[in-house]
């Protein structure tokens, strides 16, 4: 009975410092062993992204945000929340650059014509996030008329996650491939300036992973540079249950990173809860669902710091070197 007593004293004691223990990504400003946690302020804001609504036509295995075809935790932007946020640009002069737009599945959203056309009539670049799938192609017309008209600065950045179907597929579900490549084809075809985004989740290498998607768009036709990080993006893997090392202010050094290249450091979102009046701002594309990142209304109180607490900020950007930043006008 000691021995029992003596092991159920020790499992209860160490359940108790386990309780004790801080949890990591709790504390804005202090890591959970007491560091201070790193921060990154905005230097110049280069892109603003908008979240046009968390519904999609996939239900992917690791989609970075949770979007599917029953989220609507995030509205539908409409053309009028778009407007009023332009109009807070106005006051910037030449500052920002690029609109980025993402979802879910931005096609999706029933303004969206509009709202591309709104932002690339005020001369903006603008970087859209798609599937190249059924949504995107109803929109067929609307989208011949605006690279028509604004076709140098439009860019579509469509979601290849390998440049194999089997792979491909295994994310994104059975037959997404054969229901992306014709999509795929018809932006070539056409002429639309078209990025493609994979990922290096698959035990390759980078070199590997780019000459394989190099082999694909010589097959197919297009004129997609493989080589350029710009032109084919391939993003680490994240998964927010995973453990991964707080960022403290000492990381910089450690790890030779400048947090003026992060994301961050040159963008933000807009965002609509479900049931919300008006649209806000949060920091950047990775952290649409957690209201504590929530910046308010305002681009002028969405200029402060933004502390990095959150698995996405150390695991994606700051370790992972991922950023959704677009490039668009290489």
């Amino acid at each position: 009975m000691t021995r029992l007593h003596d092991a159920m004293t020790d499992i209860s004691t160490a359940t108790s410092m386990q309780r004790a223990r801080p949890r990591k990504f709790a504390d804005p400003s202090l890591t959970a062993d007491g560091k201070i946690r790193a921060s990154v302020s905005l230097a110049r804001l280069r892109t603003l992204w908008f979240n046009t609504g968390s519904l999609c036509n996939l239900a992917c295995n690791h989609c970075y945000v949770d979007s599917s075809p029953t989220n609507d935790q995030l509205a539908y932007l409409t053309k009028d929340d778009v407007a009023m946020i332009l109009a807070q640009l106005d006051d910037n002069g030449d500052e920002t650059t690029e609109l980025g737009y993402t979802g879910g599945e931005p096609f999706m959203n029933p303004d969206f014509i509009t709202i591309l056309g709104d932002g690339l009539a005020r001369g903006y670049h603008v970087l859209v996030l798609t599937n190249a799938m059924r949504p995107m192609m109803k929109c067929a017309n609307g989208l011949l008329e605006l690279q028509r008209r604004w076709g140098a600065q439009l860019t579509l950045r469509v979601s290849l996650d390998h440049y194999g179907q089997a792979l491909h597929d295994r994310e994104r579900g059975a037959r997404a491939w054969e229901q992306t490549l014709p999509g795929l084809d018809w932006l070539c075809a056409n002429g639309f300036r078209v990025h493609i985004a994979g990922r290096t989740c698959w035990n390759e290498d980078e070199a590997s992973l780019r000459r394989g998607f190099a082999a694909l768009f010589a097959t197919r036709g297009y004129a997609i540079d493989a080589w350029n990080p710009r032109k084919l993006v391939l993003f680490p893997e994240m998964d927010e249950a995973a453990d991964v090392a707080e960022i403290t202010t000492a990381c910089w050094d450690i790890l030779g990173v400048d947090p003026a290249g992060l994301m961050c450091a040159g963008s933000r979102m807009v965002l609509k809860r479900k049931g919300a009046v008006r649209a806000t701002f949060v920091p950047c594309t990775l952290l649409p669902n957690d209201p504590a990142f929530d910046m308010g209304e305002r681009l002028a109180g969405a200029r402060g710091p933004v502390a990095l607490n959150h698995p996405h900020c150390a695991r994606f950007c700051v370790l992972g070197g991922g950023s959704c930043g677009g490039g668009t006008t290489g």
